[in-house]
């Protein structure tokens, strides 16, 4: 029996290093390597995007945002393949080299933005497509210096100027939060790219980050490691920005396949956090021709009265870091 196990084990080890294993409800060969990201890291190791929360208490208000969030809707994955509405469906984002041309930039809300010039391609992908009326973000990487630029509501210039709602810059490779009571591309102030589901990670097997989910209605207040908030009440029964949530530890990962098992299993370890409002339990992601549609759709039998609220103040080292403590 162990001369079995080791042979399927050097098995299944060599077909990872060819590149040919493939999980079932994925399009390609499973990846070895993280999604490149132009060389750059998805923020430090000790940021608190990639904390474990599985082992975090229960929010003592787990039970009323559960409640003011929807818990008997149905998670989401608002991203895949093809078109919705005439765009791709998710949040793209695009790798620029370090010497891509810096362009101006005008702001509605020039005071809580960085201000320009952003290193934007015209050709750069917005969220719904060119012709979308709905967030229109645009993410940028800049390859070797690994600056991150996003921007809300873009809207491309005849003259290669940008104007746009807001903007924001962060250093993949810092902790540094946004200055408190700024937003960003986002309503809480908080990277879009660091909470999306991106293909080429799921294609690893794993994902090592919390994700991005937006629930309808919040509180006119935020938690670390949110920065600002688009809420409706000071009700404390709503979701503030920052809420972090995890699947209970009942959901079984092993009822899903591919893709949307990587997912599950992102949402028990990691965990979401309430990032905007929106649609509830939609789960962001970027748009790739590779996922598979009817794959993604089956984490719809999940629901929110899945999910439990955690108090994830115990990582907090100090209110402007995204550092973690464990």
């Amino acid at each position: 029996m162990y001369e079995v196990l080791r042979q399927l084990v050097a098995l299944l080890m060599a077909m990872l290093s060819a590149g040919s294993l493939v999980l079932p409800g994925l399009r390609q060969p499973l990846a070895v390597a993280q999604a490149d990201l132009g060389g750059c890291p998805l923020f430090p190791v000790d940021n608190v995007w990639h904390a474990t929360v599985s082992g975090l208490a229960v929010h003592p208000r787990s039970n009323a945002w559960l409640a003011a969030s929807g818990a008997t809707g149905r998670v989401h994955a608002d991203f895949g393949a093809g078109l919705w509405q005439g765009g791709p469906i998710g949040i793209p984002f695009v790798v620029v080299p370090s010497g891509q041309a810096r362009v101006p930039m005008t702001f509605q809300y020039a005071s809580d933005s960085n201000p320009g010039p952003y290193p934007i391609p015209a050709s750069a992908p917005i969220e719904g497509g060119p012709n979308a009326t709905g967030d229109r973000h645009v993410l940028v990487v800049v390859a070797g210096s690994c600056e991150l630029y996003e921007v809300y509501a873009a809207q491309p210039q005849p003259n290669g100027s940008w104007r746009a709602g807001s903007g924001a810059r962060f250093d993949l490779r810092s902790n540094v939060l946004r200055t408190a009571g700024w937003t960003s591309a986002d309503a809480a102030g908080l990277p879009i790219l660091a909470g999306l589901v991106r293909y080429d990670e799921v294609a690893t097997g794993r994902i090592d980050h919390a994700l991005r989910i937006t629930v309808p209605r919040t509180q006119t207040s935020y938690i670390w490691p949110a920065r600002h908030q688009a809420g409706e009440s000071a009700d404390a029964n709503l979701p503030p920005m920052g809420a972090w949530m995890r699947l209970r530890s009942g959901v079984d990962p092993n009822r899903f396949t591919g893709a949307a098992r990587v997912v599950v299993e992102a949402l028990r370890t990691h965990g979401g956090i309430v990032a905007d409002n929106g649609s509830a339990w939609y789960v962001s992601g970027a748009p790739d021709e590779r996922w598979d549609n009817d794959n993604l759709h089956t984490l719809d039998v999940l629901r929110g009265s899945d999910f439990e609220f955690v108090d994830a103040a115990p990582l907090q080292v100090v209110p402007d870091s995204g550092q973690r403590r464990g």
